[in-house]
């Protein structure tokens, strides 16, 4: 089972930063979720459809969250004692989100996904997003299933959606963000797909699910993939 201190954690295992806080109040706050999912639109009409008329005070949200001396970390349990952090740097020329994988038994966290101006993804599939989301496991920074898949969005990637999940992210960005046309930007998000766009995922003869994407972890084509054991555990402990 996974204890508190592993759902709120002083430090992060093999990560370096911080200091790292619980801010679960930034969830309630619609301009947190407009800048938060900013990297997913990729055209000026995604955008328009984000922002509407909360740009300027958006802008202003995220310089004073930028400002910030603590980096606001939120953490979503997954099955067999997994946690998922999701690190807001607020560092000044190098602020981004940090996605990391951890259990207790490893001697530290997998770097999963960056999202920054140096992008590293996608860490995620379809339906290891939905399957954490969904969960329903207690504990972590928030049990909304609406609010842990709009965490986990800048880190996902996938060219095999199914049919209702655009419906999936529209309730979600209903739910918590206020935005006036959530289908439509749902629509444009999953087109689009954030800084990596959609990547194919397969799965190897040893049963490890892995992506082809050129600045994946989890493609281990890539000369900074994870190793083959890591990358092991991680599509493990993301088993759908």
């Amino acid at each position: 089972m996974t204890n508190s201190a592993e759902l709120h954690p002083a430090q992060i295992p093999g990560y370096d930063g911080g200091p790292l806080s619980q801010r679960t109040e930034l969830l309630d706050d619609p301009l947190f979720w407009l800048g938060h999912l900013y990297s997913c639109v990729m055209s000026e009409e995604a955008e328009e459809l984000l922002f509407g008329a909360d740009y300027e005070a958006a802008e202003q949200f995220h310089r004073r969250l930028r400002e910030l001396d603590d980096w606001p970390t939120f953490t979503i349990p997954v099955d067999g004692g997994h946690v998922l952090h999701v690190v807001c740097r607020t560092l000044k020329d190098d602020s981004g989100t940090d996605y990391l994988l951890y259990h207790s038994d490893w001697e530290q966290a997998e770097l999963l996904a960056r999202d920054d101006g140096h992008f590293m993804g996608p860490g995620l599939s379809w339906p290891e997003l939905v399957s954490v989301a969904d969960s329903a496991l207690p504990g972590g920074s928030t049990n909304d299933p609406h609010a842990r898949l709009l965490l986990l969005l800048p880190a996902f990637g996938d060219d095999a959606l199914p049919d209702v999940a655009v419906d999936r992210l529209a309730s979600a960005l209903r739910a918590c963000t206020g935005v006036e046309a959530p289908e439509l930007l749902a629509t444009a998000i999953l087109d689009g797909q954030g800084q990596c766009g959609p990547a194919h995922w397969s799965v190897t003869a040893a049963s490890v699910r892995i992506n082809d994407g050129s600045l994946s972890f989890r493609n281990p084509g890539n000369a900074f993939a994870l190793p083959a054991t890591r990358l092991a555990r991680v599509a493990t402990a993301l088993s759908t």
